[in-house]
């Protein structure tokens, strides 16, 4: 599966308070994205365009690679990876 943001919409996010964005997917435009001000974790790079459905949900579980996602979940990364914790660590 393949998602693609720009700069123009990680700026989005950032206005919309997030601190970041992790993809169970692909990302395109590498360059503008390490730009951007918030961080952004994804598996892979890949020059193909996403297709645009609209489609979106929040405050809900997701579960990928072995872990379940809850709302009120912290995510934590940095080059090396990224840890999940229950609540907000020190």
């Amino acid at each position: 599966e393949l998602w693609y943001r720009s700069c123009n919409l990680g700026k989005l996010a950032e206005q919309n308070g997030w601190a970041g964005v992790v993809v169970h997917g692909c990302v395109r435009d590498t360059a503008e994205l390490s730009a951007c001000a918030i961080g952004i974790k994804a598996l892979a790079a890949h020059p193909k365009r996403s297709d645009k459905r609209g489609l979106g949900e929040k405050d809900v579980e997701v579960s990928f690679a072995g872990i379940t996602l809850k709302p009120g979940e912290w995510l934590y990364a940095d080059a090396d990876g990224i840890v999940v914790s229950a609540g907000k660590l020190g």
